[in-house]
């Protein structure tokens, strides 16, 4: 052949010298919690929770969904991963017995916006026990903010999953609202629902054609501060003398 040795072992020499010439392969990063917690919260954030599965996030990662195995074994175990790294992002306060109910309210502003910065997201956390230490390290903070204020344990306990329950349900309704605007689903305004129960027959609902404007009031978390505010306030009942 012309141009190579006639020597095997030139020959053999000049394959070995034209590896060695030849760019390194780049290496694949590796899997790791972290990779997988941000392929998922790509997908959440473009397609919203819904799309969210494990054959989408290892075509983002370019890898099987065995390799995922060694991090988690379920959706579960995704779900996990997302709302700890969400809760992450959350500052606590050093608890204050003169302003725990701002703190609640501050502390759970930013778990809602958290949530609807991921359309959806707020379902991984509704039906999920937290064991990732960042959610737990954000309980913790809720539950000490509760004791500062003087509320009883047992009362703190239970006002931490109802109104850890109401945020998540809040921005979960949130993101399916938005969700049927952005595929033009049949969405009403306040004006439309005002003349429709203002239409109604008064003699079965007389208090709903008086008050159609007060039934639909509220823009932006107007609904959302006068609920956990209400909670809040109300847990006044349960603090210690």
């Amino acid at each position: 052949m012309t141009g190579m040795p006639a020597d095997p072992r030139q020959r053999r020499a000049a394959r070995h010298a034209q590896l060695d010439s030849a760019p390194p392969r780049p290496r694949k990063q590796p899997i790791t919690a972290d990779r997988i917690t941000d392929a998922a919260l790509q997908v959440i954030a473009a397609e919203g929770y819904d799309a969210l599965t494990i054959r989408r996030v290892t075509a983002l990662l370019g890898t099987a969904p065995s390799s995922l195995y060694a991090h988690i074994l379920t959706k579960t175990d995704l779900d996990d991963l997302l709302i700890g790294r969400l809760f992450a992002e959350i500052e606590l306060p050093e608890p204050d017995p003169a302003a725990w109910r701002d703190q609640l309210r501050a502390v759970y502003g930013r778990i809602r916006d958290q949530f609807l910065a991921y359309p959806g997201v707020a379902r991984a956390a509704l039906a999920m026990v937290p064991t990732h230490l960042e959610t737990l390290r954000v309980r913790e903070g809720l539950l000490a903010i509760l004791l500062a204020g003087g509320v009883e344990p047992q009362t703190a306990a239970w006002a931490l999953d109802s109104l850890t329950l109401y945020v998540s349900a809040y921005a979960l309704e949130r993101s399916l609202v938005q969700q049927h605007k952005h595929h033009d689903d049949w969405v009403l305004s306040r004006e439309d629902l005002i003349e429709r129960f203002s239409a109604l027959p008064a003699d079965r609902f007389p208090n709903t054609r008086r008050h159609a404007a007060e039934l639909t009031s509220g823009t932006g978390h107007d609904r959302f501060d006068f609920t956990l505010t209400l909670m809040i306030d109300n847990l006044a009942r349960g603090k210690r003398h």
